[in-house]
């Protein structure tokens, strides 16, 4: 879901001429091959894109295309961002993982276009924003794996409200039980961003908050004509996606007016 919406993000800001910048504040190594070992023995991608590959009309397909085109690799938003990218557009990779950072530095040594630092994601974005170009996205996902995410999230989100309003945010966030997603879309409307719209995708009730009942991605500022590409997108995904569990399904809410 999150690569498919920032997909979509990412041919907005292709439709205007002037140069664009991502910063993506938990990159990850780039791209992941789903050959190799681990994949094979967890087996976990066939229940998710290993569904997809062979959609090849509808709003998913330019997604897909992309996908497709990396072989055997299925390319995370590092990969996929550069992949968008057009001469003088640019890319910011924060990792700060240091086996990861290494990874992602060796695979886009050569573009010229693609930075990469290994710095904390929040540091990063008071050092890194504005913008030279005034146009761009900041990707924010984090792993959801120490307590306080939630709240670290919103006050990084908030400085990059403060330093570049204009910008597009999209950050990303698990589902598990109701509560901590209500929370955080509360903490939103509070926090004084503007603009603001959530998209989720729900494989089954999140009644049991041992596990990932689905994922969601808050959108600062969606360019025009989003929201109705993100509703076509989201139910597409669910049609290819759903088991069959109770309380699947979709939805695109506004948390927040512009």
């Amino acid at each position: 879901m999150k690569h498919a919406l920032l997909h979509a993000l990412l041919l907005a800001l292709r439709r205007k001429a002037a140069p664009f910048h991502v910063l993506d504040t938990h990159a990850g190594i780039g791209r992941y091959d789903l050959r190799s070992s681990e994949a094979e023995r967890t087996g976990e991608w066939r229940a998710g894109i290993g569904k997809l590959l062979g959609i090849t009309e509808g709003p998913l397909a330019p997604w897909l295309d992309l996908v497709r085109a990396e072989g055997g690799a299925y390319p995370g938003s590092p990969a996929l961002a550069a992949a968008m990218l057009r001469e003088a557009d640019r890319l910011t990779l924060v990792e700060l993982h240091e086996a990861d950072h290494a990874t992602l530095r060796a695979a886009f040594r050569r573009d010229k276009r693609v930075s990469v630092h290994r710095r904390d994601a929040a540091e990063a974005v008071r050092a890194l924003l504005p913008f030279t170009e005034k146009r761009g996205l900041v990707l924010l996902d984090p792993p959801f794996e120490q307590p306080g995410e939630y709240e670290r999230l919103v006050a990084a989100m908030v400085e990059a409200w403060r330093r570049a309003r204009g910008l597009i945010q999209a950050a990303w966030y698990p589902i598990k039980g109701r509560a901590p997603a209500r929370a955080f879309h509360a903490a939103l409307r509070d926090s004084g961003i503007r603009d603001v719209v959530a998209a989720e995708l729900h494989l089954r009730e999140p009644t049991d908050a041992a596990r990932l009942n689905g994922s969601g991605l808050i959108i600062v500022n969606p360019p025009f004509g989003f929201e109705g590409e993100a509703r076509d997108i989201l139910a597409a995904l669910h049609a290819a996606l759903a088991t069959g569990e109770a309380g699947g399904g979709w939805s695109l809410e506004r948390i927040a007016d512009e």
